[in-house]
């Protein structure tokens, strides 16, 4: 099977072939080149190193800062997520996820995004992208390919000075309105068979999309000299209850058809 498919668009008319959807179906993710261009990622890579000031707000950033939003309502993206959702996406949230060269970064224990964002339907799926060439050497995305065709699985909270680790209170709501509040901890995925692990080599400009019960994860960037720079935006389908109250409020994307 291909892990890594060009394509080649007019960025309002990006359109999988029937192959690659059924890759992501089966396989759980899919990794789709140049659907950035390099003036793009400079903009943006310009923008995060600026000294200047910057507007944030956590995981919502992109509901304030022009920058995270152009990528996340980027039209050649936004279109790769309709369909493999098959229904239009909403925005749930983003991350800059920079692990710089020479700083023994930590790693990103493998887990299923559905641990931290509960939702209903199961739509939850992230566009992981490449900002820099990315790879095993240098803190890569790793995947388990077909690992969402199976449940939700049982986990722990990482540990050990090689794993980011944290513990944090959340307030949960419903769709009646019911709230309560629920712990959440940095998950790790219970014995995790390493050999099914898929490393993936994604270049700077290319995208993973994959969903929320696809187990993945990243090593440090050991790397001395190799930055590994990635920006992931998480969407669902429209009509999808999310239980997390800090990111229940998705925006829509802007239809890649009207721009």
């Amino acid at each position: 099977m291909l892990d890594s498919i060009e394509l080649m668009y007019s960025p309002a008319h990006v359109s999988l072939n029937p192959e690659q959807q059924s890759f992501y179906d089966s396989e759980g993710y899919l990794v789709v080149e140049h659907l950035l261009s390099d003036e793009e990622i400079a903009i943006f890579l310009a923008h995060e190193e600026s000294p200047q000031e910057k507007p944030r707000l956590g995981l919502r950033t992109h509901v304030v800062d022009c920058q995270w939003k152009a990528l996340a309502h980027h039209p050649a993206i936004t279109r790769v997520v309709e369909q493999l959702l098959r229904g239009m996406p909403r925005i749930l949230q983003s991350m800059y996820l920079p692990k710089m060269a020479g700083e023994n970064s930590s790693d990103i224990a493998f887990h299923q995004d559905t641990h931290y964002r509960p939702n209903t339907p199961p739509t939850l799926m992230a566009a992981w992208i490449a900002l820099s060439d990315t790879g095993e050497d240098n803190g890569g995305l790793c995947v388990v390919p077909g690992s969402h065709r199976e449940e939700l699985r049982q986990t722990h909270k990482t540990s050990g000075e090689e794993h980011i680790s944290w513990t944090h209170q959340h307030l949960m709501r419903d769709p009646e309105g019911k709230e309560w509040s629920e712990k959440f901890h940095s998950f790790e995925i219970n014995n995790l068979d390493l050999a099914t692990l898929k490393k993936l080599s994604v270049p700077k400009g290319g995208i993973a999309f994959f969903t929320g019960m696809t187990i993945h994860g990243s090593y440090a960037n050991r790397s001395s000299s190799s930055s590994r720079l990635a920006f992931a935006t998480h969407y669902v389908r429209d009509g999808t209850w999310v239980y997390r109250a800090d990111v229940q409020e998705t925006i829509p994307v802007q239809s890649p058809r009207t721009q």
